[in-house]
């Protein structure tokens, strides 16, 4: 036989037995949808799609990590456990909300405590300027963790006062994802400002291949918070850089990101430094002996109910996910959803169209404008499923990205934080979650979801419908890639 004749039979035999592996072992316990754009990625650009498999397949962290994870939620569990939650903890919740709580806690291992009380700061400006008072009051300890922090005129303040608190002898520790961060024209300023103070601070998820630091590298660590001497926390979606995010591209469209930050004091509070030192010791091997998730110097004197989900890649379960469809099918009257990057997986999809369905008032806000090409697309490709189901769908008045997390269901609860409700969210990405019940917050979003209403417009089935052949393909092809952003 031929050389060339043997190298097309290996060539033909190579090919189908990566076919046939693929076929087996790829949507081993995956979803349809992301096993079907793994295959056809294998299938039709072989070579590219086997090495972005090998580099991107298995979307959990690695090993140690889980590892670490799960030692952390043992440690939450055993402190928890020996709380004594009766002045704290609801004891009152309905029916229908215990069982998730219960899930949150089996998942999450925080519980749902009270006696919380929460200021929302609506806009930017007022988040920033709340955070950097507290960080200046802060006479123990600052930690700060945020997917994106980056220097520039509208952060500098907040690395001012981290410094002024390191001046006064306050421990301040910082945590910034590496690849969420490195890509701004500030990254590099802000690491040397970070080293000049002298604060303590680390990389999370760091891919440095040269240095053998090799993970799957779209896993991304995306919660933002700030925990102040353990008795008050942000969390939100607030990255800590310019509202137009420094890049030419935002710049020359004039794009600006609306976010939304929540202020906590109560036991809550204790609960967001645990994911905060459940993330350090991830980093570090360090572990922190602030892990006193109790009562003691809380004030326990507000009205709300909380209870915070973390979820992501460390995770067996989404949890994300769990809780948000629990919540959706629980609801009986409204459910108001708000998400800048809205991919659902079929569970959501279905969650919310049946909600539609059955006579609940659904409503979902959005950006009328997109900064990520194919997520907007991607989204897009849901409106006409969403719209015919009976869902409301608001448009967001451009160039704003209306880049707020949360949702309410019926008349008391809230749930807010950092996770979009896209599939990114749900699998590849760490998020810090919020639950809320209370009235008081219910009406404080409420409000706020009037506000977004006053600067959106109602799309349409109608309207919808008109759009050209092409962008209805182009929103179509993106749908494909839903489950692999």
């Amino acid at each position: 036989m031929e050389f060339a004749a043997v190298i097309g039979v290996v060539t033909f035999v190579g090919d189908l037995v990566v076919k046939v592996l693929a076929l087996i072992y790829v949507p081993r316990n995956r979803r349809p949808q992301t096993a079907l754009a793994w295959l056809l990625a294998i299938f039709l650009l072989p070579y590219i799609g086997i090495a972005l498999y090998l580099l991107a397949g298995n979307w959990l962290l690695p090993k140690k990590r889980r590892d670490k994870q799960a030692t952390i939620n043992a440690l939450i569990k055993r402190t928890t456990d020996s709380i004594d939650t009766r002045d704290i903890e609801p004891l009152d919740l309905p029916d229908w909300l215990a069982p998730i709580t219960t899930l949150n806690r089996t998942l999450g291992a925080l519980p749902i405590v009270g006696g919380n009380s929460a200021i929302v700061y609506k806009t930017d400006a007022s988040g920033l300027a709340a955070m950097i008072a507290e960080i200046d009051a802060a006479t123990v300890a600052v930690h700060a963790e945020f997917y994106i922090m980056s220097l520039d005129s509208t952060s500098a303040p907040f690395f001012d006062a981290l410094e002024r608190a390191r001046q006064r002898g306050v421990t301040v520790r910082v945590l910034f994802d590496h690849l969420g961060s490195r890509s701004y024209p500030g990254y590099s300023p802000m690491k040397r400002r970070l080293r000049a103070m002298g604060v303590s601070w680390h990389f999370m998820l760091p891919f440095f291949p040269l240095r053998g630091q090799i993970q799957r590298p779209d896993l991304r660590n995306h919660r933002k918070l700030l925990v102040i001497d353990g008795t008050v926390a942000f969390t939100g979606s607030r990255n800590i850089i310019d509202p137009g995010y420094q890049k030419r591209g935002n710049l020359h469209r004039h794009l600006r990101w609306h976010d939304f930050m929540v202020r906590f004091e109560g036991p809550v509070v204790a609960e967001i430094e645990a994911v905060f030192i459940s993330d350090w010791f991830s980093e570090t091997d360090e572990l922190l002996d602030d892990m006193t998730i109790t009562e003691n110097d809380l004030d326990t004197s507000g009205d709300l109910e909380c209870q915070v989900v973390p979820s992501g890649p460390g995770f067996e379960g989404e949890n994300n996910l769990r809780l948000f469809n629990s919540l959706v099918y629980s609801a009986r009257k409204r459910i108001v959803l708000t998400s800048p990057y809205f991919v659902p997986d079929d569970s959501m999809l279905y969650a919310i169209t049946t909600a539609a369905q059955s006579g609940i008032e659904v409503e979902l806000f959005v950006s009328e404008i997109g900064d990520q090409f194919l997520v907007y697309h991607a989204q897009r490709s849901y409106y006409e499923q969403l719209l015919k189901a009976g869902v409301r769908i608001w448009l967001y008045e451009r160039p704003v990205v209306l880049h707020a997390k949360h949702f309410t269901i019926d008349d008391e609860l809230s749930v807010f934080g950092s996770s979009n409700m896209d599939m990114r969210s749900f699998t590849l990405d760490l998020e810090i979650t919020v639950m809320v019940r209370g009235a008081s917050f219910h009406e404080e979003l409420t409000a706020t979801q009037e506000e977004y209403r006053a600067h959106s417009r109602e799309l349409t089935l109608e309207e919808w419908s008109k759009r050209g052949f092409l962008t209805r393909a182009l929103d179509d092809l993106a749908r494909l890639t839903a489950a692999v952003q």
